[in-house]
């Protein structure tokens, strides 16, 4: 396939983006010098891989508080990290960041692409757009918004990404003629505010040249991508307290939420014979109104329990926890949720299936 010449293809985008550009905590203002900080540029990429802008600011804002440079993240303790992460989801990137940060207050900046592709945690796309956007490095950086208006203006067919390597030869002049960061930060614009899923194309400043438009193919360019299944499943979620104070999963050491603590849980259809607890545990408790919470990759139907039990021995993987240190502790957004609801008065006694389920977990 021939393309068209990039640098006049795309040469309305930058003036367009001038005028409409957000107001964004991580943006220079000027973006035809390197970025003033490009830890910051760093932070905002790495916390807006599959989370979206409105959701990430207060959260780049409270970590550049806590954290304002790659030395203080470098020698923050792991537990301090995931709390200031913890809701965020995409767990990873909370240890992959501070990998990189560390490298980096041990070494320097690296200011092309090939030393930002050696940091941790760093791929393709977040390695071009911080060299772009930090160092003005002409690097094509091709994320889901990127690639979608590249295919439209090109009318590529199947799936864009199957071209990243001809797309990243084809945008280069583009961001070298018309500037790395504003180019960049203006494709990504345009596909997060006007070239989406659903297009509207008369608010595009690319119209004129967008070939998918032109041949009225712009609402099946790029083919929609098959979804894997969602799981579903239903747990008990339990909050159990006794005099040592809150009973918790400690943090895994890898995995999605490596570094995180949870409460304990159990499926919701508890084995027959197990309806009702140990008369040595003391169970008093109450259940608390469910909610779903969806994932990626899985729905989970919560049905939240709180209890409270006799002293006894933590069951293996498990761990005692003081009520002062659980308020502090980093937790998922699911875990979040019931610790926030343990102040809630609900009254409604345990079904058998529910004590059936605290049963179990006591027994483990």
């Amino acid at each position: 396939m021939i393309y068209p010449d990039p640098v006049s293809t795309l040469a309305p985008l930058a003036p367009w983006f001038d005028r409409v550009r957000r107001d964004l905590p991580w943006r220079a203002r000027d973006l035809d010098r390197p970025h003033p900080d490009p830890y910051a540029v760093l932070v905002s990429e790495i916390m807006l891989q599959q989370t979206q802008v409105a959701t990430v600011i207060p959260y780049f804002q409270r970590w550049l508080a806590r954290f304002p440079d790659p030395a203080a993240l470098a020698a923050a303790d792991a537990e301090a990290v995931h709390g200031l992460w913890a809701g965020l989801g995409y767990y990873r990137r909370a240890r992959l960041l501070q990998a990189a940060a560390a490298a980096i207050a041990a070494g320097g900046w690296p200011r092309d692409l090939e030393g930002l592709l050696a940091l941790p945690g760093l791929g393709p796309y977040t390695a071009a757009a911080v060299a772009a956007q930090a160092f003005l490095v002409p690097a094509p950086a091709l994320d889901g918004n990127a690639f979608r208006v590249c295919a439209r203006i090109l009318a590529m067919e199947g799936d864009p990404r199957a071209g990243a390597g001809a797309l990243r030869s084809w945008l280069e002049p583009a961001l070298a003629a018309h500037g790395p960061s504003r180019m960049t930060q203006a494709l990504m614009e345009l596909g997060a505010t006007v070239c989406g899923p659903a297009p509207t194309c008369p608010a595009c400043p690319l119209a004129a040249v967008c070939q998918a438009r032109r041949l009225g193919l712009q609402a099946s360019i790029p083919p929609v991508r098959p979804r894997a299944k969602v799981k579903a499943v239903e747990i008990h979620l339990a909050a159990i307290r006794s005099d040592h104070g809150w009973l918790l999963r400690p943090p895994a050491a890898t995995g999605l939420l490596a570094g995180l603590w949870s409460w304990p849980w159990i499926p919701a259809a508890a084995p027959a014979g197990a309806a009702e607890p140990g008369l040595a545990y003391g169970l008093e408790g109450r259940s608390l109104d469910g909610w779903v919470q969806v994932y990626s990759h899985r729905r989970e139907t919560i049905h939240p329990l709180v209890a409270h039990v006799a002293p006894v021995a933590a069951p293996e993987g498990l761990a005692w926890v003081t009520p002062e240190r659980l308020a502090n502790l980093p937790m998922g957004s699911r875990d979040q949720r019931l610790r926030a609801a343990l102040a809630e008065p609900g009254a409604t006694p345990l079904q058998a299936g529910a004590r059936a389920a605290l049963n179990l977990i006591l027994n483990a």
